[in-house]
């Protein structure tokens, strides 16, 4: 078992969609990805890559984020590449580019 399936919830079938399978959670993950990774939006993703539909797409993500897994996946990832000393911060930048800079002694922006 990955961190995928670690962090992702387990969903039971819903009893009035019995009949429909749901669409395993690890191809609709990298579809998810992909489609980040390439920029494309949900729609534009071709069904012949296994990863799900457009509005799988979307119901997974608006589940997945509703119960915090993307938190917790970012938490496992990192806590793995920690344990295998593969993070490298040399090259790193803080950009504080959307934070509101504060002015003047009563800070009004």
């Amino acid at each position: 078992m990955g961190y995928v399936e670690l962090v992702l919830p387990k969903v039971e079938r819903q009893v009035r969609h019995s009949r429909r399978k749901r669409h395993p959670d690890r191809p609709v993950f990298q579809g998810i990805l992909f489609m980040l990774h390439a920029g494309i939006v949900q729609e534009h993703l071709p069904q012949e890559l296994g990863f799900g539909s457009g509005m799988t797409f979307w119901r997974r993500l608006a589940e997945w984020t509703k119960v915090g897994a993307w938190p917790r996946f970012h938490e496992a990832l990192l806590a793995k590449l920690r344990s295998l000393d593969a993070l490298d911060f040399s090259h790193a930048v803080a950009d504080g580019s959307h934070i509101w800079a504060l002015r003047g002694p009563n800070r009004n922006c």
